[in-house]
Order: C-alpha cells, then sequence, then structure tokens
C-alpha cells in the first residue's frame, strides 16, 4: 500500500510528483524532456531497471518485465502520483497485447495506488484519442523483430496499417548495424525524410506513428526526440503525427490534470487551453 503519509499534500516536496523508469543500460531523457515543458510545481524522478549483460533484445524484456512492479512499488513508497516507462518494446515483448497490458497496469494500480503508464500502450490510447482507424509506421530505428512485435501490437489495438518501415527501409541507412552502432542518435534530416518516406507510403492514413524514441541531432549537435521538433514535421505533413515519448507524456499530464507549457506536437496541445 502505498505510505498514508503521501495523502498528506503539505509531506510532498512537488504537488505533483512523476517517476520514471526505462530499459538498462540507457541514460534516459525523459525525466529531462517531461520537465521541460511541465509547468510549475510538477517534479520528476527516474529510476532504472537493472539487468546485467542486457543487450535490448526482446527476450531480455520478457525475463525483466516482473522489475517494473519494483519500480513502481518503490515509487509508491516515495510518494510519486504516476509512473511513466519508456521503451516501446516492453509492453509488446512476449506476445503481450493491449488488454494484456491494461490489466497489469490495472493490478499495480490497485495494489500501489500509484498509475502506471506504458510507452506501448500510450501510443494506441491517444491514436484512439484522436480518432485515428488507419495508420502509417515510422519504424525509426527499431530492429525488424522490434518493428513486427509493435506493430502487431497496434493492429491488435484496433488499427489498420498500411505502411510500416524503418530507417533501412526508407534509404536512410544502408543496413539494420549501422543503425544500431548510431545508439539512437541520428542526422538532424532524418525526422523530416523519414516522416515525407512514410507519408508518400500511405497517403490515405489518418495518422503517422514513429515507433520508439529516437533522437535527431539539431544544428548544434544537441540531440532531440520527438515532443521536441514533431510540432514542426505535423505542420509540413498536414497530418498528426503520434510518437511513444509524446503519447507517454501526454496520458501523465492527463493523470496529473495539468497542461503541458510550450509550442508542442498535437497530442499534447490537445491538453491545452482551446486545444483541439
Amino acid at each position: 500500500m502505498k505510505p498514508e503519509r503521501w495523502n498528506d499534500p503539505s509531506k510532498k516536496i512537488f504537488p505533483y510528483q512523476v517517476g520514471f523508469t526505462a530499459p538498462p543500460h540507457d541514460f534516459d531523457a525523459a525525466p529531462h524532456d517531461f520537465l521541460k515543458i511541465a509547468p510549475e510545481g510538477v517534479g520528476a524522478h527516474g529510476r532504472l531497471i537493472h539487468a546485467e549483460d542486457y543487450a535490448h533484445e526482446l527476450s531480455q524484456r520478457v525475463d525483466n518485465f516482473h522489475k517494473l512492479e519494483e519500480v513502481v512499488h518503490c515509487m509508491s513508497n516515495a510518494g510519486a502520483d504516476v509512473v511513466g516507462q519508456v521503451g516501446t518494446n516492453w509492453s509488446h515483448a512476449g506476445g503481450k497485447t493491449p488488454d494484456d497490458i491494461r490489466a497489469y497496469c490495472a493490478r499495480l494500480e490497485d495494489t500501489y495506488q500509484v498509475p502506471l503508464h506504458m510507452a506501448g500502450l500510450s501510443l494506441v490510447e491517444a491514436l484512439h484519442d484522436i480518432g485515428a482507424r488507419s495508420i502509417a509506421v515510422n519504424g525509426g530505428y527499431f530492429w525488424p523483430d522490434w518493428r513486427i512485435g509493435t506493430t502487431r501490437f497496434l493492429a491488435a489495438g484496433g488499427f489498420d496499417i498500411l505502411y510500416s518501415g524503418n530507417f533501412v527501409d526508407h534509404g536512410l541507412m544502408p543496413t539494420q548495424e549501422e543503425v544500431n552502432d548510431a545508439t539512437w542518435i541520428f542526422p538532424g534530416d532524418f525526422a523530416m525524410r523519414s516522416f515525407e518516406y512514410v507519408a508518400k507510403q500511405a497517403p490515405e492514413a489518418d495518422a503517422l506513428v514513429i515507433i520508439g524514441m529516437p533522437n535527431f541531432r539539431r544544428a548544434d549537435g544537441l540531440p532531440l526526440r520527438p515532443v521536441s521538433i514533431l510540432h514542426e514535421i505535423e505542420a509540413a505533413i498536414g497530418k498528426p503525427i503520434i510518437a511513444s515519448d509524446c503519447a507517454l507524456y501526454w496520458n501523465i499530464f492527463r493523470t496529473l490534470g495539468v497542461a503541458p507549457l510550450g509550442t508542442l506536437p498535437r497530442i499534447l496541445a490537445r491538453l491545452q487551453k482551446g486545444g483541439t
């Protein structure tokens, strides 16, 4: 059970407290990115899942999936109001479906009195929120089995998949090995070029989706995730784009009952006053 003292707002450091967790062996940008768009009064804390010899394989997600409960338990003890899980592949690994993940998150919330939002399921929920029925998937850096699994998960969520391909399929990089060596960070123009390619493959899609959380280098070399750049790409493409990071933050802000700040991608802007 969540400690009773956290029911007293005067005991909390921040009125709204968010916990994040991410895959092992990754210094994750989520707490930083989230706080950049959060209003005053929101605090964030991170806790990595620990696993030895982790190589980002789907089977390792399955083997370590139980550790998410430990994270939620720890965040509950620390007074978190909600927990966000980074790592889109954790939702579908082992053949899990959206219904499986909903049931899992509901059980943890019932046990620890803290909602858990997972990136993979957040994609499904955000797409339903905008009324999308057909989608085209930008697989970004995803390995083939990651992309196939995530695409299956999205289809199980009720969407018609019109296209799915990654940076190799888009002709942006010659081999998956070179994609992997980039360690999730890519040239800045890859973002627009990949979405232009995906949009051309499925012009009738209601929305585009980018799975995973790639980083694209700004002109000065700083890596930025989709939350920082998608509003410009959406304007150029003319369609809503749902990204794993944006969908996760959207779910967290909804749970907190506060709106994010700044010029943001459409899914997050919907939470702002006058957003649609």
